[in-house]
């Protein structure tokens, strides 16, 4: 008779360990594997003003946790690229407002649709127990997340 023998429990310390560099790879192959030519300051400034409406500079560079001048630069690069326009604020005109245009959408969408496909054909080469692990998986940490 074979006999498996069971691994040990992780500690609580190598588990948080696991999870925070996995969840960063992941995240770190998600950006590679459509950035459109993007950094990721561009595309989550791009995301944030998308999500949030037209914003102000200053209070996209507090939503984006940056110093103001490298926000800027970022805001302009995108705006070269014609994703997102300036506008005066229509309650002072001393003030400049940055919104997402129909070229910086489609842009997202597209950056989205990529990683999802991404994220699809890896999940379509697991079994459908193993599918089911990885549903369970991000249960948890959905829920791990929601006392936070």
């Amino acid at each position: 008779m074979l006999t498996i023998p069971m691994m040990a429990a992780p500690t609580t310390a190598q588990l948080a360990t696991e999870v925070r560099l996995l969840v960063g790879r992941l995240a770190r192959r998600l950006r590679q594997e459509a950035a459109g030519g993007l950094t990721a300051s561009q595309l989550s400034a791009l995301a944030s003003v998308e999500r949030l409406g037209p914003l102000q500079l200053g209070d996209l560079a507090r939503v984006e946790a940056v110093a103001p001048p490298t926000l800027t630069r970022a805001v302009a690069r995108l705006e070269e690229g014609g994703l997102v326009r300036r506008r005066s604020d229509p309650g002072d005109r001393r003030v400049s407002l940055v919104e997402v245009t129909p070229s910086g959408r489609r842009a997202l969408k597209d950056l989205r649709s990529a990683r999802m496909a991404f994220l699809v054909r890896r999940l379509d080469g697991l079994s459908d127990e193993d599918r089911l692990i990885v549903g369970r998986a991000a249960r948890i940490l959905s829920d791990l997340l929601a006392d936070a």
